[in-house]
């Protein structure tokens, strides 16, 4: 089987990182303590300059919800754009209803925009009130993929759910499981979902630099980077499986 690995970049560090260690592709994200907002220009074409693997940096212009203002969805236009204009191979989006639908009219402007790059539909999926519905919604605009928990905090939470998608989607779209994704759950996962493709942080931090730090600040200056010894062990299973 043809697994493939994306994995989350925050800093170019660990987008060179991360490909070193066997990563397919790059989900590029800004701000990990919002969960991942879009990264600027100069992120962008820095990455692309330096990455060999496909890259797909995330639309999202804010932390919290996924339910989106006028002004808002015009920043995520001109976003999508300059992904384009920059060489991404893709970009992941998702944009939802107050009442928990997709925004599939919305979602299908970046869609066009983005042509011919590939599209990702994110974790706003796990915030839908029926899942069954929006993967029918996801598929009809054009996504190549999901990611998903399951609509659970973790995929392994949310296996049962997985499974189910997966097998609904019927090869129409992949279902790319991710969050808590690790080494020590990723054959668990695979052999019960049945996927093909997954999506790790493999989160670690590292230690600020800096010789002075001002201790009044209270601050933590440690920054998001990632363990490459998990990325080789989570591709390790997979070829294994």
């Amino acid at each position: 089987m043809n697994f493939k690995l994306e994995v989350i970049g925050f800093t170019i560090d660990s987008c060179v990182l991360a490909q070193a260690a066997g990563a397919t592709r790059i989900e590029l994200c800004d701000n990990p303590g919002e969960g991942g907002t879009t990264p600027s220009a100069g992120f962008i074409k820095a990455a692309r300059d330096v990455l060999q693997i496909d890259l797909y940096p995330i639309i999202r212009v804010r932390g919290g919800d996924f339910f989106y203002s006028d002004a808002e969805f015009e920043i995520m236009k001109t976003d999508v754009q300059l992904c384009k204009d920059l060489g991404c191979n893709g970009v992941v989006i998702g944009m939802l209803n107050a009442d928990g639908t997709v925004d599939t009219g919305r979602c299908k402007q970046l869609i066009d925009i983005a042509h011919p790059l590939g599209v990702t539909f994110h974790r706003a999926f796990d915030r839908t009130n029926d899942p069954f519905k929006a993967l029918e919604d996801i598929i009809s605009i054009g996504c190549e993929r999901i990611l998903t928990s399951g609509l659970q905090p973790t995929a392994l939470q949310g296996i049962d759910l997985i499974a189910q998608l997966i097998k609904q989607a019927n090869g129409r779209i992949v279902i790319m499981p991710g969050s808590g994704l690790r080494s020590d759950n990723i054959i668990e996962i695979a052999e019960n979902t049945a996927a093909v493709e997954f999506h790790t942080s493999a989160r670690i931090y590292t230690e600020s630099k800096m010789k002075y730090n001002n201790g009044a600040m209270k601050e933590d200056l440690r920054s998001v980077t990632v363990d490459t010894d998990e990325i080789k062990k989570i591709t390790a299973n997979l070829k294994d499986l």
